[in-house]
């Protein structure tokens, strides 16, 4: 896949630079790290869904495609986990995203079905963010292993990403929902903007 081909796949409305990339992979074990911990939240994030169908959506489904979405996020976990292991490192105990924070902030807390359609939202736009950078570093990377581990996971996260909207736009109107995901939009491209020295999958460039 090109970059060009990525970037049609994708909604965000800014693009990171290549140089990101270079800069996350110098240090190649802080970037597994982060990665890690990024696929066990993103695991129980999934899980913590399960219990949020909007009436009269069908809970059999809903739960079936958000436990599917925990179970493949624990199997990319597993696989990053192992190669942190074989490079002679662990994954840590405290981690913290500066971005996945402020995303959450945008979601507007207590507001019922505005609730789990932000929550939805936010999970799709980490999920469209992942994949972007999954692309740039399956590109960049000179190392095989790394290159391998990239490419294989773009699909999956691209999948997440269109699930988790597909799921949002089931808890609003169809109008309420465009204008909320352009405003999510718009505000992403804020914040992956800001800048940061950490070494992470969400990261920008030093």
């Amino acid at each position: 896949m090109t970059r060009r081909e990525m970037e049609r796949k994708l909604p965000l409305r800014v693009f990171t630079p290549d140089k990101w990339g270079i800069q996350a992979l110098e240090r190649p074990l802080s970037l597994l790290n982060d990665h890690a911990h990024l696929e066990k939240k993103a695991a129980q994030n999934a899980l913590d869904l399960l219990p949020c169908w909007p009436d009269p959506e069908a809970p059999t489904r809903w739960v079936r495609i958000l436990s599917s979405v925990a179970r493949d996020e624990v199997q990319h976990l597993a696989v990053v986990i192992k190669m942190l292991e074989r490079r002679g490192s662990a994954m840590t105990k405290a981690h913290r995203s500066t971005y996945a924070r402020a995303l959450r902030k945008l979601v507007r807390m207590g507001r019922g079905p505005l609730e789990v359609c932000d929550r939805l939202m936010v999970s799709s736009l980490i999920e469209a963010r992942s994949c972007e950078r999954f692309e740039i570093l399956s590109r960049v990377a000179s190392d095989a292993e790394l290159t391998k581990l990239y490419r294989s996971l773009w699909a999956s996260e691209h999948g997440h990403y269109q699930v988790f909207l597909e799921l949002a736009a089931k808890t609003v109107p169809p109008q309420e929902f465009n204008l909320r995901w352009a405003y999510m939009l718009d505000e992403e491209a804020e914040i992956i903007q800001q800048p940061t020295t950490a070494v992470g999958m969400h990261s920008w460039v030093l």
